[in-house]
């Protein structure tokens, strides 16, 4: 959850020598499954899909990823770092997990939408509550999920001759022979 200061003003506060934000509105924001589907209903086209938005379209995610209730035309009064704000919130990974990128592996040309999330949600059995987590970090879970499930590859000849190689070698350094 990503909580910010809408509009308000900036004054220079002496004793910290910062710029700090004076009144303004606070409000919550949730980049999350729920707030996907919430814009996808309304604009009735896929979020994730490449391609510019318009300013319409992502003043709509914005305020589809409010929590509670704001004041009218609070959108109108976010300001530019505002909007960086948010916009470094929605790329956050959000999770310590990472994964190792095979070189010239395929990319899918699927476009994902709220449903298809969900349905793979249910795939996986992974509890409802996380449709409010961070979209990112609900990602990553699917992709774990799937990456557990899946069959183990097998080796090409040319990758089980390489390890094949790197063992030997590293055995020859470690007992200090020549083979």
């Amino acid at each position: 959850m990503l909580k910010i200061v809408v509009g308000g003003d900036e004054a220079f506060d002496e004793s910290t020598e910062l710029f700090v934000r004076q009144g303004g509105t606070a409000i919550e924001l949730e980049h999350s499954l729920v707030s996907l589907s919430k814009w996808e209903s309304k604009f009735e086209k896929p979020f994730l899909a490449k391609g510019e938005k318009t300013s319409a379209e992502v003043l709509g995610y914005i305020e589809e990823m409010i929590l509670g209730k704001v004041p009218e035309g609070i959108l109108a009064q976010l300001s530019d770092s505002n909007i960086q704000e948010i916009n470094t919130y929605i790329d956050a990974k959000m999770t310590a997990t990472w994964f190792r990128e095979t070189p010239g592996a395929p990319q899918t040309r699927e476009v994902i939408t709220a449903e298809l999330i969900y349905y793979w949600m249910i795939t996986f059995q992974i509890p409802w509550e996380a449709q409010t987590w961070h979209l990112n970090r609900l990602f990553t879970l699917i992709r774990v999920c799937n990456l557990k499930g899946a069959k183990p590859q097998k080796m090409s000849r040319a990758e089980v001759s390489r390890r094949n190689r790197e063992l030997n070698a590293q055995r020859k350094q470690q007992l200090d022979t020549k083979g």
